[in-house]
C-alpha cells in the first residue's frame, strides 16, 4: 500500500510549501481539479524541481464523449504524471477509447475509473444512479477492467469485493482516509489505515490530516510507519 497526499490548500505557495516540508518522504503527490486549473502544468513542473522522484497523480476525473475523453488522455501524456483517472460511468466505450488511443505509446500512466465518490451517502447515490453503492461499485469496476484500465478510485468498503470480482493485481485507490480518527468533513464513507490494508487497498489518500497538522513531516511519517 501507497500513501498519496493531497495538495488542496488554497495557494500555490501553501502546496509548494507542503511540498518541501515532506520532500525526503516516498509518497504518492495528488493534484485535483481546483489546483490543476489555478496552477497549471507549471504546478506540475515545480513539484518535480523540489523533488524528481515525486510520483504525481492527476485528479481530474476526465467525463465527457468518448473522443474528447481519449483527446484529453493524449494531451496528459505530455504532462510526464504517473497516474491520472476517468469516470467509470462515461461507459465503457469512452474508457476503451481512452485505453485505445493510448495504446500506441511505449509507456504510459497508470489509468483508473472513479466508481462512487466517497462524499456520497447510500441515499444520495441511489438519487442519481438507482442502484446501491456496493453494486454499482462491482459493475463500475467490472466495466473498467474489461476496459483496459488499471484499477479505481472508491472507498475502502468497496475495495475487498472490487478486489475479489476482478483480480489482486487490479488496483483501488481509496480517499477519505482519516489515519487518527480524524473528523470526516464533507466525506461521508471514511476509513483508517487498518481498515484499508485489510481492504487490500493499493493506495490511500491522506489530504486535511497532513496539511491541516503543525507538522506535516511528521504526520506523512507516522502514517507510513502503519502502512
Amino acid at each position: 500500500m501507497e500513501l498519496c497526499v493531497a495538495l488542496d490548500l488554497s495557494t500555490q505557495e501553501e502546496n509548494l510549501a507542503l511540498i518541501e516540508k515532506i520532500k525526503e518522504h516516498d509518497v504518492w503527490l495528488k493534484v485535483g481539479l481546483r489546483t490543476y486549473i489555478r496552477d497549471g502544468e507549471d504546478f506540475l513542473k515545480a513539484i518535480k524541481q523540489i523533488n524528481p522522484d515525486f510520483k504525481i497523480f492527476l485528479d481530474l476525473k476526465l467525463y465527457d464523449i468518448p473522443n474528447t475523453m481519449a483527446d484529453s488522455a493524449e494531451s496528459i501524456m505530455g504532462l510526464g504524471v504517473d497516474m491520472f483517472n476517468v469516470h467509470a460511468s462515461a461507459g465503457k466505450r469512452a474508457m476503451q477509447t481512452v485505453m485505445e488511443r493510448l495504446s500506441s505509446y511505449k509507456s504510459r500512466p497508470i489509468v483508473l475509473a472513479v466508481t462512487a465518490l466517497t462524499s456520497f451517502s447510500e441515499d444520495e447515490f441511489q438519487d442519481v444512479y438507482e442502484k446501491g453503492i456496493a453494486d454499482k461499485a462491482d459493475q463500475f469496476s467490472k466495466d473498467a477492467m474489461d476496459s483496459g484500465l488499471d484499477g479505481v478510485v472508491c472507498s475502502a468498503y468497496e475495495s475487498a469485493s472490487i478486489k475479489d470480482i476482478t483480480s489482486k493485481e487490479f488496483m483501488t485507490l481509496t480517499p477519505g482516509i482519516r489515519p487518527f480518527g480524524e473528523d470526516a468533513g464533507d466525506q461521508k464513507r471514511v476509513a483508517d489505515v487498518a481498515f484499508a490494508k485489510e481492504a487490500r487497498v493499493d493506495f490511500i489518500v491522506v489530504g486535511r490530516p497532513i496539511y491541516q497538522s503543525k507538522n506535516p513531516a511528521d504526520v506523512v511519517q507516522r502514517i507510513l510507519e502503519q502502512l
